[in-house]
């Protein structure tokens, strides 16, 4: 696809995003359920071209030229499609969030009233890499708050993502949204003609590595929210029950490694590190877990040349995305917090501890996008947080921070009612601001 043909797709996207901004709840939702059914009656179709990438990323494995994580990321059958499904209609369950009172204020009690309300951003361009299912997600998440997407999915999803998106856009023609609420590009070279069309797009979320994200920072004068590496940290505190701790770590490596919210790292306080590392530590291997201990730790794991190994420097900057963790023993909970801020992504960390103080000085001083106490890191994500999915999990410091769902794809607008006022008498003092706030329902959403 040319530059012209780049720029008359993304005019197409303001189009529809000028066409949907104002559009009902009704229809919003009646585009999703045509959505879930047109997914639903391509099931086959989606999976045969899933079946496609999934073969042609295992020939890239076998032959060195490609991760085994990414292989099992691509994976769209069995429960991972019902899931996707799930997230259609859990978009479709919540509230509409468009058109929400933030702020109501009277400002004179002569009529003069202020509102601030929410609307959609916009065009929003999302590149995300590997996970197809990511582009249903984001599609329930951009119609149901009224942006339209231009999305750009990894090389190695791309049949995937096409039959998605077909779908996708059949069940917005049945329902009378415009089609061009979302579109798929499939090159690089169309990004990097898009990232120049700030006219267009109101905002780029990239998904992925530091790399891309840096990569699209630097190539484009339009905002970007990154989504960039989860190197999640667990951190077993001085005083803990050491079933609960083992549990945990366990779920928050092992239950689905190839992900950003998966522990990459566990520190342990050299208080417990006697007696909480030969249990943690055989729970992780019992899961197949290989560790990558520094020489504290190496001490106190389990002796088993197979599954616990020496580690470098680096392993505790890397995110692994298989059956691999990091592991060191730290002097003090100060010691974990800084490390977690020096060597993590900012993106999910957590303490485990019976010391609430010792969890709530944790959580204050972690600079990270979510923080939490006894429970896994695989938490963060948002589905289970209520979202009904997630665009993904922003480490940028910006109006939308950790798992990013319609919020997230939201701004505001300031709405003035008046009654002829002009500014004169308040600027020569004749008339003084009377700033009572009201009931936001006053006006807003009134018929």
């Amino acid at each position: 696809m040319d530059s012209i043909a780049i720029e008359e797709l993304a005019k197409r996207a303001r189009i529809a995003a000028r066409k949907v901004q104002a559009a009902p709840t009704e229809l919003k939702n009646s585009a999703l359920q045509y959505i879930h059914d047109e997914l639903v009656a391509s099931k086959g179709e989606i999976l045969q071209a899933n079946e496609q990438d999934r073969n042609l990323t295992l020939a890239a494995v076998n032959a060195g030229t490609q991760s085994a994580t990414l292989y099992k990321r691509l994976d769209l059958s069995g429960s991972k499609f019902d899931a996707m499904l799930d997230s259609v209609s859990s978009v479709l369950a919540l509230e509409d969030p468009v058109n929400k009172v933030s702020l109501a204020r009277e400002l004179d009690s002569d009529g003069l009233e202020l509102y601030r309300v929410t609307c959609p951003i916009g065009v929003i361009c999302i590149i995300f890499e590997a996970r197809p299912e990511a582009a249903v997600q984001i599609s329930s998440l951009a119609i149901k708050s009224a942006n339209a997407i231009i999305l750009k999915g990894g090389k190695e999803a791309e049949h995937s993502n096409r039959a998605l998106v077909a779908a996708i856009r059949r069940g917005l023609q049945k329902s009378g949204m415009p089609e061009d609420v979302v579109q798929l590009v499939s090159t690089r070279g169309e990004i990097d003609e898009l990232l120049k069309l700030d006219h267009y797009i109101d905002l780029v979320i990239p998904r992925g590595s530091n790399q891309l994200v840096q990569y699209i920072t630097d190539h484009t004068r339009i905002p970007v929210l990154g989504h960039a590496d989860g190197i999640c940290t667990t951190y077993v505190d001085a005083s803990v029950d050491l079933d609960l701790a083992a549990k945990v770590a366990v779920d928050a490596k092992a239950q689905y490694p190839a992900v950003c919210n998966a522990t990459e790292r566990l520190l342990v306080h050299k208080n417990i590190a006697q007696t909480a590392l030969p249990k943690i530590g055989q729970a992780l291997i019992d899961a197949g877990v290989t560790i990558k201990a520094d020489g504290e730790s190496m001490k106190y794991l389990p002796r088993d040349e197979k599954f616990v190994v020496a580690a470098t420097s680096k392993d505790f900057r890397t995110e692994f995305l298989e059956l691999t963790i990091a592991c060191k023993v730290v002097n003090s909970i100060q010691d974990a917090v800084e490390d977690i801020n020096d060597f993590g992504s900012h993106h999910t960390d957590c303490i485990l501890s019976d010391n609430d103080q010792a969890a709530e000085y944790f959580m204050a001083n972690v600079d990270s996008a979510n923080v939490y106490h006894n429970c896994s890191t695989r938490f963060a994500d948002g589905f289970r947080y209520g979202f009904g999915a997630e665009v993904g999990v922003s480490t940028t410091r910006t109006h939308s921070r950790g798992p990013v769902g319609m919020e997230g794809l939201l701004i505001y607008k300031y709405r003035m009612y008046g009654k002829g006022h002009i500014v004169k008498p308040y600027a020569s003092g004749e008339k003084k601001f009377r700033h009572r706030d009201i009931q936001p329902e006053y006006r807003i959403g009134k018929k």
